[in-house]
């Protein structure tokens, strides 16, 4: 992580609770360290035990993620940087408008066959990602399937899950088979036509 990445980053990160005088010892790391060495990871799809030793130790990597993840800061952190882009943008902090997608990708050889399956569409074997994004492009909610697990299966749920977390969202966006199940989880009066997508942001 630059610094130039590093200064917008860390005014948004979650306060340890010890800064808080809420309980809890100073980490051992500082959490840029922690950053990195995650963001080395993923981008790498490495494994946390063969973290290279320029980072913490992955037992200390992985517990910190762990920790996050159980608290929902990841989430809240994630939330906090997608605010940040839309107010460059000129766009309110919460969207009013999402789109829906889904696209299906093969599988490595380790994923279990339980949860992974044939996409006949597509023709392929693995899983498949059901998204809603704002208008920008940034994520708002995601869910991982098997591959034949059909997209509007997995839109009611999806939907569900969009209108408890970002309560502004009023039309969703999607291909013809998803549109009209979205469209049932939308108040009536905010229905549009898809040319009104200019007054939604």
């Amino acid at each position: 992580m630059s610094d130039e990445e590093w200064a917008a980053v860390r005014p948004l990160l979650p306060t340890p609770a010890w800064l808080e005088g809420r309980g809890g010892q100073p980490e051992g790391y500082c959490h840029r360290q922690m950053l990195d060495a995650i963001r080395y990871l993923v981008a790498g799809g490495i494994s946390w035990r063969s973290m290279p030793v320029d980072f913490p130790v992955w037992g200390r990597v992985y517990a910190f993620f762990r920790r996050w993840r159980e608290h929902e800061l990841i989430a809240e952190f994630h939330d906090r940087l997608r605010g940040q882009v839309r107010k460059r943008e000129g766009r309110e902090v919460e969207p009013s408008a999402g789109i829906i997608d889904a696209q299906s990708v093969k599988a490595a050889v380790s994923v279990p066959a339980a949860s992974r399956g044939y996409d006949g569409g597509k023709q392929v074997n693995g899983r498949k990602r059901h998204v809603v994004t704002d208008t920008l492009g940034m994520l708002l909610v995601v869910a991982v399937t098997a591959a034949n697990v059909g997209d509007r299966e997995a839109a009611g749920g999806l939907l569900a899950r969009l209108r408890n977390l970002h309560r502004e969202i009023t039309l969703v966006w999607g291909r013809r088979r998803l549109y009209r199940r979205a469209d049932r989880l939308v108040p009536r009066e905010a229905r549009a036509h898809p040319r009104d997508r200019q007054t939604h942001r």
